[in-house]
């Protein structure tokens, strides 16, 4: 693939994951799309059950097995290294956006507020959570997580340098701001179906399981600073007098 087809390749992929992420914003509060976590034909329950956990299985499977070491190790083989992050984010979108496509919804209600406060709270947490989502990945690198900088480095022909991870603004507090803002989407609104219910729980659990192998790759790569940062810094609830003086560690932090 040539330098300037590569920058193409990785800039499409970028944009596809925006689009993506921007949809599950507006999947999750059921506007302005087609298709909303609570939208769509209704089938009986148990059918509708399976059909959306085997839906939260396939992406944490894809996530999670095209993220592992072992697995890129093997990939790279077959795709030049500069793309594998794009190609990554772009499966990961890809099936992300199946999953929406193709979820079931259940249209029995486990809780709602018809209180304007109530709504403005829950709301304003949902808002919360996605600033800090968007913040949290400009906080390490945004281009370089989502495979742009790999591809803009190529392009030059120069050589790719994995940035130093750096524990500041949020992840000062804690490790994993962008989990911790998607748990605030995932959960924080004025009505909460059973069917979004169970997106929540699945993904929320695939973070849970996720991030301890994360945790295990960063701890590898970045050896004792790490395991440091890990004593002093709660991993995805910030803590009163809980935080870390901020600094630059040596090693790269894996994608």
């Amino acid at each position: 693939m040539g330098r300037f087809f590569g920058l193409l390749y990785g800039g499409i992929c970028y944009v596809i994951t925006l689009f993506t992420l921007v949809y599950m914003f507006f999947f999750l509060t059921n506007v302005w799309v087609l298709k909303g976590v609570d939208d769509g034909e209704v089938i009986p329950i148990p059918q509708a059950v399976m059909i959306n956990i085997g839906l939260i299985l396939l992406f944490g499977l894809q996530h999670s097995i095209m993220a592992r070491p072992g697995f890129k190790k093997i990939w790279t083989r077959v795709i030049p290294k500069t793309y594998e992050r794009s190609t990554y984010v772009l499966a990961s979108s890809l099936v992300l956006a199946f999953v929406f496509w193709q979820w079931q919804p259940i249209q029995v209600w486990l809780w709602g507020t018809s209180s304007a406060l109530g709504y403005s709270i829950l709301y304003g947490l949902f808002m919360l959570g996605t600033i800090i989502v968007l913040a949290s990945t400009f906080m390490t690198d945004h281009f370089d997580l989502f495979g742009v900088r790999q591809v803009w480095l190529n392009l030059w022909g120069r050589p790719y340098t994995h940035q130093p991870f750096q524990a500041r603004w949020f992840y000062r507090f804690m490790r994993h701001p962008l989990y911790f803002g998607l748990l605030l989407m995932l959960w924080s609104t004025p009505r909460m179906s059973y069917g979004h219910a169970l997106f929540s729980l699945g993904m929320t659990m695939y973070i849970l399981i996720g991030v301890r192998y994360e945790e295990r790759d960063l701890a590898n790569a970045l050896g004792d600073d790490y395991r440091d940062y890990q004593k002093q810094v709660p991993m995805l609830v910030p803590m009163p007098g809980k935080s870390y003086p901020g600094k630059s560690y040596s090693g790269p932090k894996p994608d």
